[in-house]
């Protein structure tokens, strides 16, 4: 990492992380933000605790850099220091550096709430959350991705109209599963027939390309949250806090459907 201050810890322990993974970058400074150039088409902005923005000021960079077809993700110095292996595997995700798995040679299977809440934590940046259904990916007899849903809810604009979320979609670190997410999506609608599928895309790290290929359509934009920090960098939501050592925000959330 060229030319970065080592005095400013998290940066410095990322850049020997990101040395060690063989992952090359480029360092610079604009306009009081931090960056790291990973390639033509993907920086990262490094948000340390102290910073000076509001999250439309955030919000405003990636839109910049996406007019020029590159892909800004804006990460938090709490998540590095909280849970550097998973921003790793996800830095790798990004370049493609993942060990590739295809979706056809995976099979399905319900998973227990311990078992999903023990892969969530261990393999999605945000952790687990309260879910209805639960399946994981298995190749094999190894558990290589989870996907939870919520129950169905009916809706009142039409009569037996039932909708769903998709809660939380995770692989294993260090893998991609070709094929995987759509999978499990289409096993969860041959079982439970909803009228529409729902999930939200965090614009710290991204735009729901994924979501966009598998046919959803952008619905909303949710505005920015704030949250609490915890002794453990944990972040709680505002209201559930009453006393922590910092506050931290995110760049909110993309609404999409996916209608049958």
């Amino acid at each position: 990492m060229n030319n970065l201050n080592a005095e400013d810890n998290w940066h410095h322990h990322l850049s020997i992380a990101l040395a060690n993974n063989q992952i090359e970058c480029c360092y610079f400074l604009k306009d009081g933000f931090h960056l790291l150039q990973l390639n033509h088409h993907i920086i990262i902005h490094l948000v340390s605790l102290q910073n000076p923005f509001s999250a439309g000021k955030l919000i405003q960079l990636q839109e910049i850099y996406a007019i020029n077809n590159i892909k800004l993700v804006h990460l938090w110095e709490d998540l590095w220091l909280s849970r550097p292996v998973l921003v790793l595997a996800r830095i790798k995700s990004l370049l493609g550096k993942n060990v590739r798995i295809y979706g056809r040679k995976t099979k399905i299977f319900k998973v227990t709430k311990p078992e999903a809440d023990e892969f969530l934590n261990q393999n999605h940046l945000q952790g687990s959350v309260s879910s209805r259904y639960k399946f994981g990916l298995f190749e094999k007899e190894e558990l290589v991705a989870v996907a939870t849903f919520s129950a169905l809810r009916k809706m009142n604009h039409s009569e037996n109209y039932r909708s769903a979320e998709l809660i939380r979609f995770a692989v294993k670190a260090g893998y991609s599963i070709t094929g995987g997410l759509s999978k499990l999506i289409s096993h969860f609608l041959e079982t439970y027939k909803p009228n529409d599928l729902m999930t939200y895309a965090d614009r710290d790290w991204s735009a729901g390309e994924a979501y966009t290929k598998l046919g959803f359509e952008q619905t909303d934009i949710l505005e920015p949250m704030v949250y609490l920090l915890d002794e453990n960098l944990k972040r709680l939501i505002k209201k559930d806090y009453q006393t922590a050592r910092q506050e931290v925000f995110n760049t909110g959330s993309i609404k999409f459907i996916l209608w049958f």
